[in-house]
């Protein structure tokens, strides 16, 4: 694992001998840590489209579904990473998805499930992404409950202030992809949770030095500020696409914010 995941190791490392991922795979039937290890080593190689055809192809659905409902945590979420990977941009591979059962339950259920607000950030976040990519895969409805209902909403609170720095970038982001090409979608996520007013918010980083009383605070601030930025423009730009009065509501919110600063005229 050491060597597969080292950011020394070209990923291709994996692929050039035809042996290694069958082997891998038959390790899956191993301990539970070799189980976590060989996802993560899957989910680490994994770059191209070229990379999921060959795991696809190896049987990598079928061999890792099951570790979704693993006893293990860490199992769950390697294996649940590896999936986000394996999804997307390809359609094989999420039209494939959608038809899998997981002990008898289907798999998008299982990344639903995963989403529950009493499951870990890691985790809720992991499977929108799995949703979402299968989704815009084309292999989900973008009407279907489990987008409407499920996928868009958890990322509308991943994008809270209340979440860390690194989780309201990668909520938005992946927000962002989920709606970019569906007006329906953007009206949605508009008017859900006062998402307009929390990607104001994104623009507040970082602190205001007199704020903070820790410097690690303000280093860490420092590093994510311009990715906030970054995320919320994505996010708007996904949120305007197709609709003139979602367009105007980000400079209604800013205009309203300003105004609520203008300090009152003294006689």
């Amino acid at each position: 694992r050491t060597v597969f995941i080292s950011p020394i190791t070209p990923v291709q490392l994996l692929y050039t001998d035809a042996a290694v991922i069958p082997h891998l795979m038959c390790l899956l039937s191993r301990s539970q840590r070799t189980q976590e290890y060989i996802c993560q080593i899957f989910s680490h190689c994994c770059k191209t489209s070229e990379h999921q055809t060959i795991l696809y192809n190896h049987g990598a659905i079928q061999n890792i579904a099951h570790l979704l409902n693993s006893s293990s945590y860490k199992v769950q979420m390697q294996a649940l990473k590896f999936f986000s990977v394996l999804a997307y941009e390809n359609p094989q591979v999420s039209i494939t998805l959608v038809n899998v059962l997981v002990d008898g339950e289907l798999l998008s259920q299982v990344f639903v499930r995963m989403m529950q607000r009493d499951k870990s950030i890691e985790m809720q976040l992991t499977a929108a992404k799995c949703l979402t990519y299968m989704c815009r895969a084309g292999a989900i409805r973008t009407t279907d409950n489990c987008i409407v209902l499920k996928t868009l909403p958890c990322l509308v609170r991943m994008c809270n202030k209340d979440r860390l720095l690194e989780e309201r970038v990668e909520g938005a982001e992946t927000l962002a992809y989920l709606i970019e090409l569906d007006v329906e979608l953007q009206r949605t996520a508009s008017i859900t949770d006062h998402l307009i007013a929390m990607l104001a918010d994104y623009f507040k980083y970082p602190s205001s030095v007199s704020a903070i009383t820790d410097i690690k605070r303000l280093d860490h601030d420092l590093k994510h500020a311009h990715e906030l930025r970054q995320a919320a423009f994505k996010l708007y730009a996904s949120l305007g696409a197709n609709d003139e009065d979602i367009r105007k509501k980000p400079s209604q919110h800013r205009s309203q914010s300003r105004a609520g600063c203008q300090p009152t005229a003294v006689h």
